[in-house]
């Protein structure tokens, strides 16, 4: 085997082309299951609030303002997560960080079920958002590093489709489980999937593309030819496809210090000011509104077992929309799908706001919640396929960290905000208030935004 300087590695002779040529076999199907069953689990722990917080408030007395700081408080974990997993990613590697990740959230959704007090209740939750802030950029980093060009967009934004079907699963076991074992119980019960750990020590490869890229070279090539045996295993024997110059780019390993720094120099300040605006008003507007989903319900009079009927009923959208958006974004592209779900957003967002503020008829409050979720839910698949595209493998988990960072500081702020804003100005300006932070997403994106589709992840960092 030919070896090379493990500062400098050229990708026409590396792991890209390697891994670019190979057709998508039931393996790489598997390492994607995998990291997405960990991904439905972690959605399901977060979830889980908008079903639980009206019960949650009911039985401590919260007044709405102190709702919102609950509901906010995982967010806040999240944040710093996000930021400190995807330097420790790119330092360390993928897998690692991964497994750490799900024994944090594993370990906090187990906390909250003995919160002794409100107050213990919102330290666990910033410990299990922690987990789940960790998990998020690491996700995107090791899919968007294993399958090819031609099908990372869908699986990217597959990926994102286990957050509705995990949102919506945490709502069904709510609707069950919440008269039987309470709030607590349900937390207890969601600390179980984080012995899935095991599962991912056993079936997922360290990224050969961040082995390359850090100068481990003999790794990388070890890995990749693991995964080329697996392949062709699965394609019975059948000859690999011929290996193809990807870019004639050059892969430098960079200090590991200067890792959050390269995100503002070489060209991609550009970039980084549009992921951080996207994801920052986005997620403001997002779970402004979706944590207080239930809560607003009972606030307009229906019950508790409604509320939740009703929220599962506007969510069973999502599992659509993130389809339409998963075949959009390699049909039509990455900026002009997350242009049109972040309008879409904006538009049902304030016209279910309005109809839940004039009390409409049920099937019109309905009617707009469900076309608010399918949006909702294209416009999360489009942000976690396209913000990894952005940058090159040696900050890929940095860049999309810190971006889930920003975004999460929305997140802390927005159910917070409408906690506060609530007893002022009713639904209707709060469900206003989100689709503005959606109409300003979207004009960052059309300004500011590259096209990625169909374009290796190598020739996205030129």
């Amino acid at each position: 085997m030919e070896m090379h300087n493990p500062a400098v590695v050229n990708v026409r002779d590396g792991v890209a082309a390697r891994l670019e040529r190979l057709p998508l076999t039931r393996y790489q199907k598997l390492i994607f299951t995998v990291i997405a069953t960990a991904w439905l689990f972690d959605s399901m722990d977060l979830g889980i609030m908008t079903f639980v917080l009206g019960s949650i408030k009911a039985e401590f007395g919260l007044s709405s303002a102190q709702a919102g700081m609950l509901a906010s408080s995982s967010f806040l974990g999240m944040l710093i997560g996000a930021a400190i997993a995807g330097m420790l990613a790119d330092r360390f590697g993928r897998k690692p960080v991964f497994q750490v990740s799900m024994l944090f959230w594993g370990v906090g959704s187990l906390l909250c079920g003995f919160a002794p007090s409100v107050g213990w209740l919102m330290v666990f939750r910033i410990l299990l958002g922690f987990g789940m802030g960790m998990e998020f950029p690491i996700g995107l980093s090791i899919v968007s590093e294993i399958v090819p060009a031609k099908n990372r967009g869908r699986y990217l934004a597959v990926l994102e489709g286990f957050w509705p079907i995990g949102f919506i699963a945490a709502g069904i076991a709510t609707y069950f489980l919440l008269p039987m074992i309470g709030w607590r119980g349900i937390f207890i019960a969601l600390a179980v999937p984080a012995v899935f750990v095991f599962v991912v020590r056993r079936y997922v490869p360290e990224s050969p593309r961040w082995l390359e890229s850090a100068g481990r070279v003999v790794e990388a090539d070890s890995v990749v030819a693991s995964i080329e045996a697996s392949v062709k295993k699965c394609l019975r024997g059948r000859d690999l496809p011929p290996v193809a110059a990807v870019s004639s780019a050059i892969v430098s390993a960079v200090p590991r210090a200067a890792r959050f720094v390269q995100l503002w120099t070489d060209g991609y300040a550009r970039r980084t000011v549009m992921t951080w605006s996207l994801w920052f008003f986005a997620l403001l507007g997002y779970y402004g509104l979706t944590t207080w989903l239930g809560a607003l319900l009972q606030s307009a009079g229906y019950e508790i077992a409604k509320s939740v009927f009703y929220t599962i009923i506007i969510s069973l959208a999502g599992i659509p929309g993130f389809m339409f958006a998963a075949w959009l974004l390699e049909a039509w592209g990455r900026k002009p799908t997350c242009a049109l779900a972040l309008l879409g957003s904006a538009a049902f967002a304030y016209l279910y706001g309005q109809a839940a503020a004039t009390h409409a008829p049920l099937i019109q409050l309905v009617g707009t919640g469900l076309c608010m979720q399918f949006f909702f839910f294209g416009m999360w698949s489009v942000l976690y396929a396209y913000t990894p595209e952005l940058y090159p493998t040696r900050i890929r988990a940095t860049g999309a960290g810190f971006a889930s960072s920003i975004g999460r500081l929305g997140s802390l702020l927005g159910p917070s905000i409408v906690g506060m804003v609530l007893p002022h100005t009713g639904q209707s300006g709060v469900f206003t208030l989100g689709a503005i932070s959606f109409v300003i997403a979207a004009a960052v994106v059309v300004i500011l935004g590259v096209e990625t589709k169909g374009r290796p992840l190598e020739a996205l960092s030129q």
